[in-house]
């Protein structure tokens, strides 16, 4: 009896093939729907990193300039340093407990 059950018709293993070949057309065909949407995200991501490197590439050329700002720096520190010495001259003798005198 257990052979009559597993032996198939020449139809019947027909019917189960085109099922399995039909799974597995619908597999293969998700799959791709997947890689589709997946590689359209990954393009639509690459050409925000374009724009976003063409901003930084902006900014990164002004980096020499920044570089000349440090000498400057120390020359407003110096200037400063004399300027605090010409106000301490002049409020030398002046407290606020005299009226400004």
């Amino acid at each position: 009896m257990t052979l009559e059950i597993a032996a198939l018709s020449n139809h019947g293993a027909w019917a189960v093939a085109l099922i399995i070949g039909l799974v597995a057309a619908l597999a293969v065909a998700g799959l791709l729907v997947v890689l589709v949407r997946a590689v359209a995200d990954i393009g639509h991501s690459v050409a925000g990193l374009l724009d976003v490197a063409g901003k930084v590439a902006a900014n990164a050329a002004n980096i020499p300039q920044l570089e000349a700002t440090a000498p400057v720096l120390g020359l407003i520190v110096e200037e400063a340093v004399v300027q605090d010495g010409y106000m301490n001259a002049l409020t030398d003798g002046y407290s606020s407990g005299n009226g400004g005198r």
